[in-house]
This record gives C-alpha cells, structure tokens and sequence, in this order.
C-alpha cells in the first residue's frame, strides 16, 4: 500500500509540474477590465478552485496511508514497543514527505494581478509562489519592454524585496494577490500594455462549474488563451417558433481526418439501389392434416367462427354515403361558423369605423365652434372681423325683427332708436379694436417685408436639390434689416445707442438727398438730447420718426435695389399703363393685384379695400365657409388628379355662385349646415367640374363615393333635378372665357340646347363692359 501511496504522489507531482511548465511559459500577461473586489488583500484572500486544491491534499492522505500500512506490518511486537515504533516510523515518514510537500507548494501557481501605477491599467498573471520577485520583474519587463532595473514593486504600499517570493509574502497556492508597479524612470520608460484595448474586454481567469457524478458539482479555474487570429462568421439559423438565434461555431482543435482506405465511398455505385426480379419456391411442400384412423389431432385449441351478417353492395355504399353526408354537414358546419365569424368582425370593424367618423365629426364641429368662438373674441385679420361684422348683422336682424313683431307705435319707434345707438356702439368698439390690431401687426408685417427682401434667390435645380445664391444687392438689404432692427430696440444702452445712430449716419451718408439730410439732422437731435440727460421717454417720439425715415430710405429702390420687386408700383414710368384699372369707388388708379380675382370677365370695378368697406357698411357677408369649401374641394382634385385645373380657376366669389344660385345653400339628399357642406364628383371617372358635381355633407360624401353608377345608384327624379343643376353651372360658366375651352370638350349632343360660346375676343369684352357701365 506505502508502494502504491508513494507512486501515485510521484504522478501528481509530475502532472502539476507539466502545468506549472505550460503556464510559465505561456504567462498570459492580459489586462483585466475591472479587478475582482475579493483581491484587495495581498495575501490573496481569493476563493481556492476545488480542482487545484485537491493535489496537496491527495498527498497528505497518501503520505498517512504509506503510515498506516508501516503501522499494520508490524503485527506481534508488545503494544509499547508498537506505539513507539509508530511514532518514530510516523515522523520519519514527515521529515521524508516535508521537503516533497515544500517544493509541491512552491511549484503551484497564483494570480498575480498587477496595477500599472499612474495609469491604471491591471496585468493578470499565472505565476509560481516559489519565483522570486526579480524573476516576476524580469518576465514582466519583458511583457513591457522596459528594462527591468526601472521596475519597481510594492505590496500594500511598501516596496518589495527582489529576493522574496510569493510565497513569503503570504500567497497561498491557487490564490491571488493585487501588486503595484511603477517606473523610476516614467518619461523615457512608461508603462503602457502593449495589448490593444479592443482585447479588454474579457477576463484572464474565469470558473467554470463542472458536473463531475449525478449530484456532484467541481469547480474548475480555466485560464484564458487568446489565439491571434479571428475567426470567421459560419452563418447560422433561427428557430421559428421560439425566436432563438443560433450561430455556428469554429473550435480551435481541427477535425480528424478519416483515413484513407482506397475505396471511393461516394460514387454513384454505392448510392444507386440495383432492382432485381427473382422467383421464390419454398423447399419443402405445404399440407394440412386432419383427424383419421390411425391419427389423432387434439381440437383443445381450435375456435369456433361464426359468420357475420351479409352486407350487400347497395347497403355498403348507403353506409358510406351516410358517412360522407356526415362529413359534408361537419364541414359546412365549420365553413358557416367561419362565415358568421367574419360577418362578425366586419359588422365589429364597421361600428368601429362609424363610431370612429361620427366621434371625428364631432370633434370636427367643436372645433369650427371653438376656432370662430375664438375668432369673434380676438379678431386679428380682415376674415376674422367680417365674421364679427356678420354676427353683428344677424344679431341686428334678429332684434328688429323682436321688434317689430311686438311693439308698435312710439314704442317701436323707440326701441329701434336704441337698437341703432347699441349698433353703432358695437362698430365704434369693433374700429377701435381693428385699429388696435393694425398697429400690433404693424411691426410684424415691417419686419416680414424686410426678411422677404433680404432673403436670397433660390431655384431648383434640375436633381430636386434647391440652391440659394446671395449677391452684391442681397447683402445690402441684410446690412440695412439688421441696422433697422438694431435701431428699433427700445431696451438698450445709452452706449450701444449711440453706436448704432452712428452707424446710421455713416450708412446714410452714403447718398445725398432731403431724405438722408433729414435723417443726419433728427441723428444729431437725438445725440445732443441724449448727451443732455434727457430721458429716453421723452425720446420716444423722435427715435420713432428716426425709424419711420429709414424705413422710407430702405424702401427705396436706388438705396436698396432688392425692394423693387416687392412694391407695388413699378418704378418704371412705361410700365405704369400695363395692368393698371381704375377703381370706381375710390376712383384710384390701382394695380391689378388690389382687385379681387374672379373667373369671370365680369369685374366689380372696385378695389379690395372699397369692396370690404361696401361689405361692412350694408351686406356684411362672411365668406370664409366658401373659403373652406373651395380649399377642401382643391385638396381633394389634387389628391386624385394632379393635373386638375378647374377647381384652381373658380375664386371664392364663384362658389358663393353655385353654393348660393344653383344648390340653394343646401344638400339635395339632407338639409345640413352650411358649414358641413363640400363639394365632390357627380361621376367618379370624370374630372370635378360645376357641371360634374354635387354639394353634399361630410356624411352623405363617402356613401356617394361608394356609388359605381349614379344613373343605377339613384333614381330617375333625383337624376333630373340633378341634370338641370349642372345645366344653370354650364349655362353660367359658358361665359366665362377661360372656361369655354372645357365647354367645348364635350360633344353638342351632352349640351343640348343649352348655351355654348367661344373665347370672347378683345371687342365683344369692351362691349360688355360698356354695357355694364
């Protein structure tokens, strides 16, 4: 037993040896990305892998095993001579395995992780606890590529000795330490690893939990090699139901090779079947054999067959036709439940769809009630106040006609009076309100023609791309906004006042005129008072005057070439008698842009400004619900057509015209709101045109669409009241000269006998507006 103790302790020490060889020469010098918390310690007060620990203690049990098998060959000898026999045998059996146990220890490995003082940066390292320092100095000089005399040591914060080892310093087998490592020298021989950072990120020395029997677990440390090369990607697959993603694999171990027995094995021969035909008689004769003379056969193991009932073919085919009648009405059954199922969740999604519109509409009119509620509180463009204006005339309406219907005589006459006092009240309030918001927007609208001015040419190019491009006139127009901006402050200092008028001045008197001579002077005012101490509220008015001036200066074309194409008058006299038509209200000679566009050769003759003013002082019309519907009725025509032109012809006033005159205001199939009301094909395949349409609400719109024949979808009366509406839009539009083009597109036989005509030459147009004259 002591024989077979000694030998196996021989092979351990052997194998730890082979490892020890291994990891000394292959170090793994690699730099941890984040030391354990557990390695503070220099003693190593790590965790010891079961794996690594159960060497020395296999030497322990062999060496008292060789002891006890020493004590049990003694047999016979008295029991003091034993026991003091096995004593002696005992520690001479010690002394003999102390030095074995010593160097067993000293070849076993730590970890050895070592802190590069002043970067921070930590080497793990495989070392043996029997190795002095200078040796870890050396291999780790050699790691660096430092000398190693500049390498310097500590432990705990105290220099280490060059002739201690590990295992004087407190290192256990298998355990690890935390050392710091400096240079003496860190300006020519700094440490830095020389391994990428990218490799940072994983661990040296990691555990790995192995399953040793049914219930046994085994710790094992593994130390970490990394193999220069990458490894390639394989590809993988993914699993359909779970979502799992697997990849494929290399390992580092190549695969073994078959070896080479001269056979081919894949050839066509060994993979191709041979079919053969063979005849088969079996040997020996087959026969029966029954009970005779002379021959008994026992009947214990016979059964007793009786014979079933006879199907016939008629019954065996009724027996499978019931069975498929069976099948069919299972089927059908589950076909029908699939059907009633879909209906289902159709009828599901459509309430779906209509409790979605109607909550759409709904939230459609709370907001048209909201936006003009919000319209007639604070009013800011002209639309908002003729709105207010047309709420005042239907209020005035409806209490004159209170009035009248309740009161009569002097009472009457009375209660008009203070209707007319409380109406002329509330449009004093409303003027002195607009006022109010012309002055708020006054600086708005100065500062958006000044941004126009100064913006810089842009065109798209051929690719899509836009391209902007500034020239000598565009950077004059900035130059000047900025000054004006600057000069228009109010919360400024009396320094930086006096920097920008002095900027004004000198840019000013660049040009010499009254206007730039006036500005110099109301400059030197301002700068005098300013210098007197006066305060800047009683400089208000004249830095007002100073602003009004030069905004005058920059609208003018020979300062500020930019500004010519956003006036309104041209500066060339020659160009005054082109688009140019006399207002008859104001009796202005105004350019054509002042004028309300129309399609119709019929015009007015009066000016925006005297047709809002005419508007509010006897009709007060509020036109911003056609608005909406000639802006929904463009979007939709854009939509399907991009090519549509028609819709883009009419302005607001013709469809005031066909809303009003030919649809009544109202919706053939459900009187609805005016506000509710939009316009959209008559037939689907054509294009939107007023004698191809049909005024309908928001709800009534998608159930037309739906309608693939209209002359089948509805009936014959509802179809000719529709015909003569389109007939009284084509007889109107017939005169309109940029609209006789698309008349003349459908064949006469469409038109009947309505009226058709051409283009209306420049004669027959001064006619006609003679005649209206």
């Amino acid at each position: 037993m002591s024989e077979r103790g000694e030998h196996e302790e021989q092979e351990v020490i052997e194998d730890e040896e082979e490892e020890d060889a291994e990891t000394n020469l292959q170090p793994g010098g690699d730099t941890a990305q984040q030391p354990p918390e557990d390695d503070r310690e220099p003693g190593g007060g790590g965790e010891e892998a079961p794996g690594e620990s159960s060497v020395s203690t296999d030497v322990l049990e062999a060496a008292e095993e060789a002891g006890t098998h020493l004590q049990e060959d003694s047999v016979g000898i008295s029991t003091d001579v034993q026991e003091g026999q096995a004593e002696t045998r005992h520690d001479d059996a010690e002394q003999l395995q102390e030095p074995q146990r010593r160097d067993h220890v000293g070849n076993s490995t730590a970890t050895v992780k070592v802190v590069l003082v002043p970067e921070g940066h930590v080497m793990t390292v495989a070392f043996a606890i029997g190795l002095s320092i200078q040796e870890l100095k050396l291999h780790l000089a050699a790691e660096l590529r430092v000398p190693a005399e500049v390498l310097q040591i500590s432990l705990d914060g105290r220099l280490v000795e060059e002739q201690q080892s590990l295992m004087q310093l407190g290192v256990r087998p298998n355990g690890s330490t935390r050392m710091e490592m400096s240079s003496t020298d860190p300006t020519a021989h700094p440490l830095r690893p020389l391994r990428p950072p990218e490799h940072d990120n994983m661990p040296d020395v990691i555990t790995v939990r192995v399953q040793t029997e049914e219930d046994m677990f085994q710790e094992v440390v593994v130390e970490i090699e990394r193999p220069p090369q990458q490894k390639v990607f394989l590809g993988g697959y993914k699993h359909r139901l779970t979502g799992a993603q697997y990849h494929h694999a290399t390992v580092q171990t190549l695969p073994k090779s078959s070896p080479d027995r001269g056979v081919a094995v894949f050839s066509r021969n060994t993979q191709t079947v041979e079919l053969k035909s063979q005849a088969q008689q079996c040997p020996l004769s087959v026969s029966t054999q029954m009970s005779g003379i002379g021959c008994y056969v026992s009947c214990m193991d016979d059964k007793l067959v009786a014979p079933g009932n006879y199907i016939t073919a008629a019954e065996y085919h009724n027996e499978r036709l019931r069975a498929v009648i069976r099948l069919q009405s299972f089927a059908r059954r589950w076909l029908a439940r699939q059907e009633v199922e879909r209906m289902r969740s159709n009828r599901d999604r459509r309430l779906v769809w209509l409790e979605l519109q109607e909550r759409k509409r709904t939230e459609e009119k709370e907001e048209q009630l909201r936006d003009r509620r919000h319209r007639w509180m604070k009013p800011q463009r002209g639309e908002d106040f003729h709105l207010l204006y047309h709420a005042l005339e239907k209020w005035r309406c409806e209490e004159e006609q209170r009035i009248n219907s309740s009161l009569r005589g002097a009472e009457r006459k009375a209660a008009l009076c203070s209707l007319l006092e409380q109406e002329t009240q509330l449009i004093a309030a409303i003027g002195r309100h607009r006022i109010a918001v012309q002055n708020n927007n006054y600086d708005t609208i100065v500062r958006n023609f000044l941004d126009k001015s100064a913006a810089p040419h842009q065109w798209r190019a051929a690719d899509g791309k836009m391209i902007e491009m500034e020239g000598q006139h565009t950077s004059r127009a900035r130059e000047l906004r900025d000054l004006y901006n600057n000069i228009s402050l109010s919360t400024v200092s009396q320094e930086q006042r006096l920097h920008f008028l002095l900027t004004l001045k000198h840019t000013v008197k660049e040009h010499e005129c009254q206007l730039t001579r006036d500005v110099v002077d109301l400059i030197d005012r301002e700068v005098d008072l300013m210098t007197r101490g006066v305060k800047a509220g009683s400089l208000e008015g004249l830095r007002k005057r100073i602003s009004t001036l030069f905004l005058q200066y920059i609208k003018t074309p020979a300062f500020n070439p930019e500004v010519a194409k956003l006036l309104k008058v041209p500066q060339n006299p020659s160009q005054l008698k082109n688009d140019v038509f006399l207002c008859r209200g104001c009796h202005r000679y105004l350019h054509s842009s002042d004028f309300n566009p129309s399609a119709s050769v019929r015009r007015s003759g009066r000016c925006r400004d005297c047709t809002g003013l005419n508007n509010i002082a006897r009709s007060r019309d509020d036109s911003s619900c056609y608005k909406n519907i000639l802006r929904r009725l463009r979007a939709d025509e854009l939509r399907l057509n991009e090519e549509a032109k028609i819709p883009f012809l009419l302005q607001v006033e013709d469809v005031r015209y066909l809303v009003e005159e030919v649809w009544a205001s109202s919706s053939d199939l459900h009187a609805s709101s005016l506000n509710n009301l939009m316009f959209v094909r008559w037939e689907r395949r054509r294009d939107w045109s007023p004698w191809n349409c049909i005024l309908l609400s928001k709800e009534q719109t998608s159930a037309h669409l739906e309608v693939e024949d209209v002359h089948k979808g509805y009936e014959a009366k509802f179809l000719r009241r529709i015909e003569h509406k389109h007939m009284l839009a084509r007889r109107h539009f017939s005169q309109i000269t940029v609209m006789s083009e698309y008349l003349e597109a459908w064949p006469s036989a469409t038109l009947g006998n309505q009226l058709v005509t051409k283009p209306m030459t420049g004669c027959c147009a001064s006619a006609c507006s003679s005649q209206q004259e």
